[in-house]
């Protein structure tokens, strides 16, 4: 089972941390451990598989999710978000690499060394560009290794075309995000009301989405989006930085 980091009231990386039990109801804490032999001598029915743990209220008031665990439904579940949403769509990309665009055609094209930063229109960009021409916005902030994993150079090398669609697209090195505690994992956020966080398997497939308004799920993500949009650099200008240290 998945460990999904939920948050931290810890400036330094320590404890106290909120983790997800992917697939469960279960909430794995991380805190210090109870010592206090009067604590612990008014514990009641203590088993002697379980342990105690110290964390701050405002952990739990900040970050417990107050709603039950989200069924995974398919992405398909969601294109009317993409059409739907009042004011901004943004999404943060994590991974390493994607099976949607190792199969796309411009994969063997981007792997012949072909321009592919100025495609014509698709469905995508057709909406991206309905949307942004009534005032919504399209943004996204995708996490970059150093140096740059294959899939992350074919988006870097693709993202133009987004972009003249209306999305706004920046870029952050993965240390970057380790250094700002951001979610490892995928989501859109929609009006920073509603949450669609990605699942992949280990091939990088889509699997579906957990979508979810709990107020602390939607808060972590409106907390991560703050601090990756202030930190990132737009795709243009991270490509041509990119570029010129190969």
């Amino acid at each position: 089972m998945t460990l999904r980091f939920l948050g931290t009231t810890s400036d330094d990386g320590d404890c106290p941390t909120l983790y997800d039990i992917e697939g469960t109801d279960e909430i794995l804490v991380q805190g210090e451990r109870e010592t206090n032999p009067e604590h612990l001598a008014q514990l009641r029915d203590v088993k002697a598989s379980e342990t105690f743990v110290r964390v701050p209220r405002s952990l739990l008031t900040r970050f417990a999710p107050r709603s039950d665990a989200p069924e995974l439904q398919p992405f398909a579940s969601i294109s009317h978000l993409f059409r739907d949403f009042k004011h901004a769509a943004w999404r943060l990309e994590t991974r390493r690499g994607y099976a949607s665009d190792r199969n796309s055609p411009k994969w063997p094209r981007f792997l012949a060394g072909e321009d592919i930063a100025r495609d014509p229109d698709n469905a995508w960009r057709e909406n991206v560009r309905a949307q942004t021409e009534q005032g919504k916005r399209f943004e996204r902030v995708r996490l970059v290794d150093e140096p740059a994993t294959q899939g992350q150079e074919f988006l870097l090398a693709s993202a133009p075309s987004n972009i003249t669609a209306g999305e706004d697209i920046r870029c952050l090195t993965r240390a970057q995000a380790r250094e700002l505690r951001l979610p490892d994992y995928d989501f859109w956020l929609f009006d920073s009301k509603v949450l669609a966080r990605f699942a992949f398997d280990d091939e990088d497939t889509t699997l579906g989405v957990y979508v979810t308004q709990d107020p602390a799920e939607v808060l972590a993500a409106c907390q991560a989006r703050d601090a990756a949009w202030h930190h990132a650099v737009r795709a243009e200008e991270f490509a041509r930085r990119v570029r010129s240290t190969v």
